[in-house]
């Protein structure tokens, strides 16, 4: 809906109240002397600026004379002006259908269309935004607005039309326990549950951050994120990272805040959370900055911001952790997910080629109305209205797509009856509501090889398909070794594992049409003298020596190990499976070592630290028995000498 000042309000009723009301008798007045006494004394109490008895002498023409038009409609105006929007709606509707249509009503035929849109009447909202259009001011704002406002008029009888097959269910008292909750975010494994919660439903009482865990398919009671990060003061409006150990979400006037509401950030090692950090005058401004939502490594954020710069008054906006730990200063998501509008509640799909948020500058329903869309070779593509009964007429926000786009969250009215006003819920995904691309997940630990003990190791994924572009990096867990990364269907994907002082470890995971999710633990040989690892991603065609383009993304991360390790020095060992002569395979499994370390000279490593050597069919990592077993034994290997 447009707003205006108050005062502009004001100065307006005034001029349209100044006119004598004996001229409009004809159309909405009354014959009733008593009735018609009570409404001029309207006026005068209006021009007075005394509005509560304006209001009593209205009410007192109406009820003397219930066919007079023009005193519901002055009282509407009245409400309208106090922001008393329901009373304003109700005497509008009984007023303007007594008073024929008129010219000199159109602000009022426009007020009204507002309040009844407003109010999911639609075809009451049609007729009246087809007055305003047909008398009101050409070309103003309010002229451009009403002509769309037919248009979503439109769209939304269409949606009432066609609902979306959507059965949402709640996730039960044990959870549902505040007297607001919101704001659901899970895990990548969706076995911890992220949600903002109040215990009472009055906008002062205190908002803080709950987690909740599944154990054997069964939500836990909620538990208080930590005593480090909820406070006297608010915090909510929070995302997690794939893996639960980054946290960012939303607090307003802190005393180290630059504006009214900045992004705070908290990591987890074990089942400690650090002290929670303002984000820094890159990410933050003097201005509102909040309702974040993490990729899935947690390396990128978009969120909410009112700042300057934007294409309308809230605008979804994106930041990226740079390689020295800093965040990138954010870049405005542009004229295909913003508009003139408001656009706030990202959501960024596991897979992040899907985005969610939340608009009323695209045509809808009213109010805020969620909307996906997708990533496209260029950008983001076009959003597409999530539908009936999903959005409605008031503002809807905060849902949540598994990364196997089967299970979604939101939050929303209860539909058990009970006395929580805002709870969770959980729906199965519409087709249409499903994100572009169907993710699943791997998980594991990585541990040091000779002690057996956890190791805090990075962890990158490549995408091979996309002339090796990095994806993901996260950390594995000091203090458990655990880590998460997300695997998107239909692709393939280099792995890396890396720790100070230890072996590069690399895997090759072809992402299958299943979700299954996938369990992979490390143990990363110290750099000692006869440590070994595969080289998982280095390819040659069939009896072919000749590196195949998807090796670079292989042969560039060796070449950083070696250039961060300068005094090791390595022998490069080609094998074979068992597969034709032996001498031939001797010969073929040597060139290949020697391709791999001519490329890692090309790129400046010393000629002096390899040994390139080829050993055949001797020494196989499995039997020869399956294909399986031989695609292990077709490797190549890196052994410190």
């Amino acid at each position: 809906m447009l707003r205006f000042p108050l005062l502009s309000l004001l100065l307006f009723f005034f001029l349209l109240v100044a006119a004598p009301a004996v001229a409009q008798k004809a159309a909405g007045g009354s014959a009733n002397k008593k009735a018609q006494s009570a409404y001029d004394e309207g006026i005068r109490y209006i021009q007075a600026r005394n509005f509560e008895k304006a209001l009593a002498s209205f009410n007192d023409a109406v009820q003397r004379d219930t066919t007079f038009g023009e005193a519901y409609v002055e009282a509407a105006g009245l409400y309208r002006i106090l922001q008393k929007e329901e009373e304003a709606y109700q005497f509008y509707r009984r007023g303007l259908p007594k008073m024929g249509v008129l010219p000199g009503r159109s602000a009022d035929y426009f007020n009204y269309a507002e309040l009844a849109f407003g109010r999911g009447q639609y075809q009451e909202a049609a007729t009246f935004y087809q007055h305003y259009i047909q008398f009101g001011k050409k070309g103003s704002k309010q002229m451009q607005h009403a002509n769309q406002q037919l248009k979503n008029v439109t769209f939304a009888q269409q949606a009432l039309k066609n609902p979306v097959n959507f059965n949402p269910k709640s996730l039960g008292e044990g959870v549902n326990k505040f007297g607001l909750q919101y704001s659901p975010v899970l895990t990548t494994d969706q076995q911890a549950l992220l949600f903002t919660a109040r215990q009472g439903s009055r906008p002062l009482d205190d908002e803080n951050l709950y987690l909740a865990y599944r154990k054997e398919g069964q939500w836990q009671t909620p538990v208080s994120v930590s005593e480090t990060i909820n406070s006297e003061l608010n915090e909510g409006a929070a995302s997690l990272s794939g893996d639960g150990r980054v946290l960012v979400f939303t607090s307003c006037n802190r005393q180290d805040s630059y504006g009214s509401c900045d992004l705070y950030i908290s990591y987890r090692e074990g089942n400690e959370w650090s002290k929670p950090k303002n984000m820094g005058r890159n990410v933050n401004t003097t201005s509102w900055d909040s309702q974040p939502s993490l990729s899935a490594d947690g390396r990128t954020i978009y969120f909410a911001s009112n700042r300057k710069g934007g294409q309308g008054g809230e605008d979804i906006w994106v930041t990226k952790q740079q390689e020295d730990g800093t965040w990138s200063i954010p870049v405005n998501l542009g004229a295909n997910v913003n508009t003139p509008g408001r656009e706030n509640s990202p959501f960024l799909h596991a897979s992040g080629n899907t985005l969610y948020f939340a608009t009323d500058g695209l045509q809808g329903m009213g109010g805020l109305d969620l909307f996906k869309v997708n990533r496209e070779k260029n950008g983001w593509g076009t959003p597409q209205n999530m539908g009936y009964p999903l959005n409605t007429h008031r503002d809807e926000s905060s849902i949540f797509i598994s990364p196997d786009n089967r299970t979604g969250y939101y939050s929303g009215q209860s539909a058990q009856g009970s006395k929580v006003e805002v709870a969770l819920l959980q729906f199965e995904v519409p087709e249409v509501w499903k994100g572009k691309t169907v993710s699943s997940f791997a998980q594991g630990r990585v541990f040091d090889a000779v002690t057996k003990k956890p190791l805090k190791a990075t962890v990158q994924v490549y995408d091979l398909d996309s002339a090796g572009v990095i994806t993901q990096q996260v950390s594995s867990d000091g203090t458990s070794g655990a880590y998460t990364i997300v695997l998107n269907q239909k692709q393939r994907y280099a792995l890396y594992v890396t720790a100070p002082g230890h072996v590069l470890e690399s895997r090759h995971i072809a992402a299958t049409s299943t979700t299954a999710p996938l369990a992979l633990d490390f143990y990363l040989q110290p750099l000692n003298k006869g440590a070994k690892a595969v080289l998982s991603n280095i390819f040659f065609d069939t009896g072919k020596a000749d590196l195949r383009p998807e090796s670079q993304t292989e042969l560039d991360k060796l070449f950083q190990f070696l250039k961060a390790n300068p005094k090791i020095q390595v022998e490069i060992a080609g094998h074979t499976d068992n597969v034709g002569q032996a001498a031939a395979n001797q010969k073929l499994s040597e060139a290949r070592a020697k391709a791999v370390v001519k490329y890692l000279v090309s790129k400046g490593a010393p000629a002096s630290i390899f040994q390139a050597k080829g050993y055949g069919q001797t020494q196989p990592a499995a039997a020869n028995t399956s294909e399986e077993n031989r695609q292990l034994n077709r490797r190549i290997e890196m052994r410190i000498l």
